[in-house]
């Protein structure tokens, strides 16, 4: 009687048995693709926020050589604000992404950017983020 209490039970816990190992196979396999689809999606924002510092310290070296050339070109807050958007990139922490600092620092130089954009009456923008006038287009 006790063999066939046991062949019950074996049939009653079956549906459990194969969830738990469905469970652990799918908990194993989501890491691993996880981690793949986590790597994907990390090499392609540090490209961007490389590609958008990269533009930052064209923007800086061009304009640090105009200074260079003719000073008088450049009103002094502009060669302040210059300096300053210099400087928070030196800051940046490219080796660490995740610094807290990141994205003020980011904020503060794309804030920087269009003030000296607007200071030198020049219409120069990053491709890589929304202009202004794009923002009622974004959907989420």
């Amino acid at each position: 009687m006790d063999s066939i209490g046991d062949m019950f039970d074996s049939a009653l816990n079956l549906e459990q048995t194969n969830y738990e190992e469905g469970y652990e196979d799918g908990y194993a396999n989501g890491l691993v693709s996880g981690k793949e689809e986590g790597r994907q999606v990390g090499l392609k924002t540090g490209f961007e926020v490389g590609e958008e510092l990269g533009f930052y310290r064209g923007c800086i070296d061009i304009w640090k050589s105009g200074i260079r050339v003719n000073p008088n070109h450049f009103s002094t807050r502009a060669q302040k604000v210059i300096s300053q958007m210099d400087e928070l990139l030196k800051k940046y922490p490219i080796s660490d992404p995740e610094n807290e600092s990141v994205s003020d620092i980011m904020n503060s130089l794309r804030l920087k950017f269009r003030a000296i954009c607007a200071s030198l009456n020049v219409k120069l923008e990053y491709n890589g983020y929304p202009k202004a006038s794009d923002v009622e287009n974004i959907e989420f």
